[in-house]
């Protein structure tokens, strides 16, 4: 099992970080991305890799963090983007109009620059989106990167549809088990197993019966089960559908172990 979505260099897991990995070996969990959300977060996540190498991350400007944007961030982001082995994709990378902590011009221009240089290096994008879909989409449409993901999807599967049309992924977290998410169970449903990945957003959206608390990888097995049971399979017939989806956007063969059997 693989969490494809986890910030581990978030400072809610600075003091415990080993116990915290060490619960998510015991869940079954082989292999986990941790995701960077700003330049100085993407060396930090790189730097994280090298101590632990059941990890793998992604390097990246969040829409939260582009108003901080200076003309030599591209370079800079080049740079880290083909540094080590351990980066695996652009991300975390978007749009978000529901907080709007940078302009929407800067989100928009910033994304397609970031997608620009996922396209020119041939890396996959882990995307963000929040309130922002039909932007998101024609931006999305224009630049047409190599491998896309929708992290986080909360979205209808009538907006949210083109992106599988174009060969992308959907990425489903805990939110799925929350009383209000009829609208996320439903595009579930409707999304096919192979263009599906599971993640926790850890240390955010804990799923129930976590809801409130810190949310960690060894949980990415309670989605898993919750989302086989919404998909009418079983637990292991959705990991090795998931997995084998995640091995192959990020190009992990040479990098995931075999899991332990979980406790």
């Amino acid at each position: 099992m693989i969490d494809s979505h986890c910030h581990l260099t978030d400072k809610k897991f600075a003091d415990d970080l080993p116990q915290v990995l060490d619960r998510a070996r015991r869940a079954g969990v082989g292999h986990l991305i941790t995701i960077a959300d700003s330049l100085p977060e993407s060396e930090q996540s790189i730097a994280l890799c090298h101590a632990y190498p059941e990890m793998s991350c992604t390097v990246g400007v969040h829409p939260h963090n582009v108003r901080k944007w200076h003309k030599g961030d591209r370079e800079h982001l080049t740079r880290l983007a083909t540094s080590d082995d351990c980066v695996r994709a652009i991300g975390e990378i978007g749009l978000d109009y529901h907080y709007e902590f940078s302009p929407r011009d800067v989100q928009q221009g910033v994304f397609r620059l970031q997608l620009e240089l996922a396209k020119e290096l041939n890396l996959p994008v882990v995307s963000h989106n929040r309130e922002s879909i039909k932007d998101l989409l024609e931006i999305i449409e224009d630049v047409r990167p190599t491998k896309l993901v929708l992290h986080c999807c909360t979205e209808r599967f009538a907006d949210i549809e083109p992106l599988l049309g174009w060969g992308y992924l959907l990425s489903f977290t805990g939110i799925a088990t929350y009383a209000d998410a009829e609208d996320v169970r439903e595009t579930i449903r409707r999304c096919p197993l192979e263009r599906m990945m599971i993640e926790t957003d850890a240390p955010y959206l804990a799923p129930v019966p976590h809801r409130g608390r810190r949310n960690e990888p060894a949980f990415v097995r309670e989605i898993a089960k919750f989302i086989a049971d919404i998909k009418g399979v079983s637990l292991e017939e959705l990991d090795h559908i998931t997995t084998n989806n995640t091995v192959e956007f990020f190009g992990l063969k040479s990098r995931v172990r075999r899991p332990p059997e979980a406790m």
